[in-house]
């Protein structure tokens, strides 16, 4: 029989449980509502029916999916004080949360090629980006996210833990997990480092030449207006993809101390909650399409009511 793991989140803070259930549950209410609602206008309005937005549908039901996988355990955690997670429910938080961060990444990548495509060679546009074209891709990075999840979630099954089995962080963190392990980790932290560089800096390179491409060729157009319209046009996937980089790079990248464990946790929450809740307002409110098509449906929903 197996032992659970017990997850102590935020259990230090214990003036603050209250406070701190309400803001979680709070704000993963909105973050489903919001990436929701985008899913919804984007299916409902047949102008947003291109590569663009396609891509953009698969990062919010992405981030509805790992942000389901670990918020509610923590909001349950925080009302019920119990800690414990099953070895089950630790290997799928694990699973989820790599696949959707995986994927994710490789998703940012499909959407700058789309506006690689349509600002530097806009006459091929629709020749290069059809249906079946963005169809592909988003399932390479689908499967590419499941497969990469499937190799973490057995090797991690397969290790022997320490009885303790207490883990300082808010959800079932690799590094929090591997600490715990009585068992040789090495081959895992290989993957770790391949993965870095596969699905972490790889993807942020293509993005960056990618982006290179496209302002070199925003800055040669001679209308000012042509300029701000191209530009627009990727602002919104531009903004995103800092958001999404530098959250996630900033938790990786820092430097070890004493106090990394309880700064790890507030690092994770800007890239497992805060982004997710940003990427919709980002698209909406910088967007007019987008804008113009919930304006659309308001209406359409007034006249019906």
């Amino acid at each position: 029989m197996y032992m659970d793991f017990h997850l102590l989140a935020f259990t230090n803070y214990k003036n603050l449980e209250l406070l701190i259930f309400i803001s979680l549950s709070t704000l993963y209410l909105l973050c489903v509502l919001e990436n929701v609602l985008v899913t919804l206008i984007v299916c409902l309005s047949p102008q947003l029916h291109t590569p663009m937005y396609f891509f953009l549908c698969n990062l919010t039901v992405l981030d509805i999916i790992y942000v389901s996988a670990i918020l509610p355990k923590l909001i349950l955690i925080t009302i019920t004080g119990n800690t414990s997670i099953s070895n089950t429910g630790c290997f799928t938080q694990v699973f989820f949360y790599v696949f959707c961060i995986g994927t994710e990444f490789f998703l940012l990548v499909c959407m700058a090629y789309d506006r690689y495509v349509a600002i530097c060679i806009p006459l091929h546009y629709m020749l290069i980006m059809n249906h079946r074209t963005y169809l592909i891709l988003a399932a390479f990075c689908c499967n590419l996210g499941v497969f990469n999840a499937m190799m973490y979630a057995l090797l991690i099954s397969h290790l022997s833990f320490s009885s303790s089995r207490e883990i300082n962080h808010f959800f079932c963190h690799m590094k929090s997990i591997l600490q715990l392990s009585r068992s040789n980790t090495t081959s895992i932290g290989v993957l770790i480092t391949v993965d870095g560089v596969l699905l972490g800096f790889f993807p942020f390179i293509l993005i960056l030449v990618s982006y290179i491409y496209i302002i070199s060729t925003i800055l040669n157009i001679h209308s000012k207006s042509g300029r701000h319209k191209a530009f627009s046009s990727c602002s919104s996937h531009l903004t995103v993809v800092l958001l999404f980089c530098l959250t996630s790079l900033s938790l990786n990248m820092k430097p070890e101390t004493k106090f990394s464990q309880e700064q790890d946790k507030f690092l994770s929450m800007l890239y497992i909650v805060v982004a997710p809740i940003l990427n919709p307002l980002v698209y909406s409110l910088r967007n007019k399409d987008v804008l113009q098509a919930i304006k659309r449906q308001i209406s359409r929903a007034s006249k019906i009511w």
